[in-house]
């Protein structure tokens, strides 16, 4: 009996459920296929590529992910039309045993509404959790597709890319300075609500009956049924790759129009930079961009029920500067700097002051604890730009907003008072906003919470991913391998046990034998557990993802400290 067969085996006799899947298995199980799908993607086995997707979708292994995916994002405790979510073992366990392809029949999307940046609202289709499970199982199929048939300078939404690399390869277009100047900042209208369900089933390579069937499913809204006509969902888990499928190949078409090769004395020097839906192309003057480019991807984007907004598109000069994934785009005296958009940062800035306002009779510590993930996330985003002076400013606006909560708090006292209490010495700064939490540590001192402070952290250029790589293509392996390792110590920089104990497990965790990286994310997990007499020492420690760190604590009870030789 194979190790799947086992698995299932024991889902359906309830012997060990859902924790005795072999995950690191079902994770080989699945890469293997996604490779052999690449491979014969790469070499235009069409035929080859249906039969390995049917296999990846009819496996247990696939099942098995696709479930493990959906029960453990952000989503997890969002449910569909039907209020139904998988929150136990069991239940998660017979949604593997469930999902199939044989009278499948999709529930209507649950239609809800988020803010956008302009103040409008943004739709978005809620999916069952069943819906959800079978998409991600035929994305386990199709990711495979999409990343080798991808537009090499497409950057978002594919695996092991993001908005960094997209930002540098501005950099690398618009630096230099025979660089074009000229720019054309694109915009598609309603791209998600738009796209032609008859140009998806004709050229998406997958089950063409079940992306029939999520299509027309249609949506409720205040207990009336929708059709869709057009469009992808937003909120589906399959519906970035399907949007970024359809608009892969406007790359070629430019590369077809305009070639790397002398055009009346001198290069048209035509670059694509896409992130999603998002792009801009470059190009040498004002007329090439609005009279030969703008209306080949017209072209392009008809033929997919699409079409540019009129307001949004336009081209530009490079010294006027653009705004691109919330960085400002600019050269100063021929000098290409590329800084945190002013847009981007005051949005920052209120969400600031909204946690600052709506805290005001929170204790300082909690208020701390809230702030130094928002501080930290949109650091981090920037923090590969030349984006010192805005930490800088930003550092001032949160101590500004800090002083004030600070002062309404107590009217009474001086300024002096104020800062005493609120403020502290900590290393070289002298007005620390931090406070003592109520949790004591190992030295039986109470605990110090800081709150972050932008300045603080260093710049770095980023390295841009190579445009052919392709994380599904085993050639690739050790180049991802070595990128997720510099990522990871970059971001465990300061943290000298974290980063001993990363490599002292070789980079992955132990329980599925998959590599803990920044994306995935991980809990550090105590072998024997502190009432029982473990240490925090490196021998007591196994960093985990949080998924294994959650079954790490169902599985198995603590045993005191002597019993593990510790």
């Amino acid at each position: 009996m194979t190790t799947q067969a086992a698995c299932a085996g024991a889902l359906s006799g309830n012997s060990g459920g859902w924790h005795s899947i072999d995950w690191a298995g079902c994770h080989r199980e699945v890469r293997r296929l996604q490779a052999r799908i690449a491979k014969a993607t790469l070499e235009g086995r069409w035929g080859k590529v249906k039969a390995l997707q049917w296999l990846l979708t009819h496996s247990f292994s696939g099942k098995a992910m696709a479930v493990k995916r959906v029960t453990e994002n952000q989503g997890k405790s969002t449910s569909g039309v039907d209020k139904i979510i998988w929150s136990t073992p069991k239940a998660k366990s017979q949604a593997v045993l469930s999902l199939s392809r044989r009278g499948y029949s999709p529930r209507p999307l649950r239609r809800m509404y988020i803010p956008k940046s302009n103040g409008k609202m943004r739709p978005l289709g809620i999916p069952t959790m069943t819906d959800r499970a079978m998409q991600a199982l035929h994305l386990l199929a199709l990711e495979p597709v999409a990343e080798t048939t991808a537009d090499p300078n497409s950057y978002g939404f594919w695996s092991q890319r993001c908005t960094a690399d997209a930002i540098e390869h501005c950099f690398k277009a618009l630096s230099r300075g025979n660089s074009p100047q000229w720019i054309l900042e694109a915009d598609i209208k309603g791209c998600f609500d738009n796209i032609s369900h008859e140009w998806m089933l004709t050229n998406i390579p997958m089950d063409k009956v079940i992306l029939h069937k999520w299509l027309k499913t249609g949506f409720m809204e205040d207990g009336q049924l929708f059709p869709t006509e057009a469009g992808t969902p937003q909120g589906g888990i399959i519906s970035p790759t399907l949007a970024n499928m359809t608009l892969d190949g406007i790359q070629a078409v430019l590369e077809k129009a305009f070639p790397w090769s002398t055009r009346r004395g001198q290069k048209v020097k035509v670059n694509l930079v896409r992130y999603a839906d998002d792009f801009i192309i470059t190009g040498v003057s004002k007329e090439l961009l609005e009279t030969e480019v703008k209306p080949l991807i017209e072209s392009f984007l008809a033929e997919r029920g699409l079409t540019l907004s009129a307001e949004k598109t336009k081209v530009t000069h490079i010294e006027d500067g653009f705004d691109f994934l919330g960085q400002n785009v600019r050269k100063y005296d021929g000098k290409l700097l590329i800084k945190p958009s002013r847009k981007n940062t005051s949005a920052f800035m209120q969400k600031v002051r909204e946690i600052v306002k709506s805290n005001k009779q929170a204790r300082q510590a909690q208020v701390i604890k809230q702030l130094n993930p928002v501080i930290r996330g949109w650091v981090n985003y920037h923090r590969h730009v030349v984006a010192k002076d805005a930490f800088q400013r930003v550092d001032y606006e949160i101590w500004r907003a800090l002083w004030q909560w600070a002062k309404r708090r107590h009217p009474k006292k001086n300024r002096y008072w104020i800062k005493d209490r609120y403020f502290k010495h900590v290393g070289t700064r002298t007005w620390v906003f931090a406070a003592e939490q109520d949790d004591y540590a190992p030295n039986g001192k109470p605990k110090l919470v800081t709150l972050v402070y932008a300045g603080e952290t260093p710049i770095r250029r980023y390295g841009k991913i190579k445009a052919a790589a392709n994380p599904f293509d085993p050639s690739w392996e050790a180049y991802f391998e070595g990128r997720d390792d510099a990522k990871m110590k970059a971001n465990l920089q300061g943290w000298r046990k974290l980063l001993r104990l990363w490599l002292s497990q070789g980079g992955q965790c132990p329980d599925c034998q998959r590599r803990i990286t920044k994306e995935t994310g991980w809990n550090v997990h105590r072998r024997v557990q502190r009432v029982h007499g473990g240490k925090d020492i490196v021998a007591n420690l196994v960093m985990l993802h949080p998924q294994c760190h959650r079954q790490a604590h169902r599985q198995h009870v603590a045993r005191p400290a002597h019993e593990h030789g510790l």
